[in-house]
């Protein structure tokens, strides 16, 4: 009878007989079945979609692939399953089937993911699907869907349910925690691979062998949990994202690219065809929102961001938790459409003060979208006791940074003009009196 650890990838991990490098300087193993996967145009498109967007304009080297993220994922799913397949209660929950679908979908997980995706789904239009639903259309027909049914023997539509649907059974939701939970092999590659082409350690800071190594099974066996001898690696973990959420996904300067490209976004959208944009690469969609754009106010935001000069917007103000608290409860989490419409107001009001037209789109507002992050909720099993306990409740690190704290304090409120406005407008005394008018007119 098969087990886990004879599935031809996993053996491949100590084989090393068909390898592909990745940085830094991790072999992932391929087998002819993997290779048909990452060979057929839906896949090889990630090549040319990069991880972070716009996060290169501030981070240079920040200019890798989903395609890299992707086998970075893939790679520690194969390490996931050679150490839990030692444990009896994961064996009872996960058969080879299983396995074997878990390790396709770790592979295709971002497969829906289209150029500058999160700026995009951060707005929440109605006409914009989540990736994960978007991802279906590549999974369901083409090449993919062939090689998944012909060779890997694994209907399409179960990598679907385990991407974009509640799981039902527990084997399914032990899978779905392996792949996007407290813990799971995505976070443990984009924090590492993040911080390592930025250029800065902060998402590199914890000991990803040991963590893997303390990986156990939850007390309901739906999810997975760690040992003790874990904990100090995941307290590292839970740092690492707030300090990689802090000083790279929403550095002040990051978040003017993003402020921008959003802009532009909500200005053009309803002339996109949106199905077709999503499919394109990240050069191809720069190309066609500028086309879209023409010489109007997008344009002029498109332009600064990917033509030849680079201008970012100035930040004018910020608000968060702890600065000018009553400000940022007012503005942060607001719909989209608000915020824009209360930036235009602002910039009305702005003309004002300075007796000179500031144009709408000159003025933008940025602040925590919607939905907020997922809380770092995970278990650590004491076996000395055989007991398990929330790590909120034994470590003070979780319990700071990674329940509602996290988001109010690393994701700030922020207001950006125009390099042409922005000077003469911070040498207003009253700018957050003008603020709150603004957010006045929107009641």
């Amino acid at each position: 009878m098969s087990t886990i650890l004879d599935i031809p990838e996993v053996v491949g991990l100590d084989s090393r007989k068909s390898l592909v490098r990745i940085p830094p300087e991790l072999d992932v193993p391929l087998s002819g079945r993997v290779r048909q996967i990452i060979d057929t145009p839906e896949f090889r498109r990630l090549a040319r979609i990069s991880q972070l967007g716009l996060v290169s304009l501030v981070y240079p080297a920040a200019i890798h692939t989903r395609f890299e993220h992707c086998l970075g994922v893939y790679r520690l799913a194969l390490l996931l399953l050679k150490r839990l397949a030692h444990d009896d209660r994961f064996n009872e929950a996960v058969g080879v089937e299983d396995a074997e679908l878990f390790l396709v979908t770790a592979l295709l997980h971002d497969l829906g993911h289209w150029p500058f995706c999160h700026p995009i789904e951060d707005i929440r239009l109605s006409r914009v699907p989540s990736h994960e639903m978007f991802s279906n259309s590549f999974l369901l027909e083409g090449e993919v869907a062939e090689v998944l049914r012909n060779e890997w023997g694994i209907n399409p539509r179960k990598v679907v349910s385990l991407l974009s649907e509640k799981p039902q059974d527990r084997t399914s939701r032990l899978l779905v925690s392996m792949l996007s939970g407290p813990i799971d092999i995505d976070k443990m590659d984009y924090l590492f691979r993040d911080s390592l082409h930025a250029g800065v350690p902060y998402g590199r800071n914890f000991d990803q062998q040991r963590l893997i190594g303390s990986l156990c099974l939850n007390q309901r066996g739906d999810g997975l949990s760690i040992t003790d001898k874990g904990k100090t690696a995941a307290e590292l973990m839970v740092f690492a994202r707030y300090v990689m959420f802090s000083e790279v996904y929403w550095h002040h300067g990051v978040r003017s690219a993003t402020a921008m490209f959003q802009r532009a976004f909500y200005l053009l959208h309803g002339a996109l065809d949106l199905d077709h944009l999503f499919r394109t690469t990240e050069n191809e969609m720069s190309v066609e929102l500028q086309r879209v754009a023409g010489d109007g106010p997008a344009g002029d935001l498109l332009q600064a961001l990917f033509g030849p000069t680079r201008h970012l917007y100035k930040r004018l103000a910020q608000f968060s938790f702890f600065e000018e608290h009553d400000l940022y409860l007012k503005l942060a989490r607001r719909p989209y459409p608000w915020l824009a419409a209360c930036a235009e107001h602002f910039a009305g009001i702005a003309s004002a003060e300075l007796g000179r037209v500031v144009a709408p789109h000159e003025i933008l507002y940025d602040a925590p979208p919607v939905e907020r992050e997922v809380e770092f909720d995970v278990d650590i099993y004491y076996l000395k006791e055989d007991r398990y306990r929330a790590l909120a409740e034994v470590s003070p690190v979780v319990r700071t940074l990674a329940k509602e704290q996290f988001d109010d304090y690393v994701k700030r409120v922020r207001i950006f003009a125009h390099p042409r406005v922005a000077p003469e407008l911070r040498r207003l005394p009253n700018l957050p009196a003008l603020v709150t008018q603004a957010i006045d007119r929107m009641e």
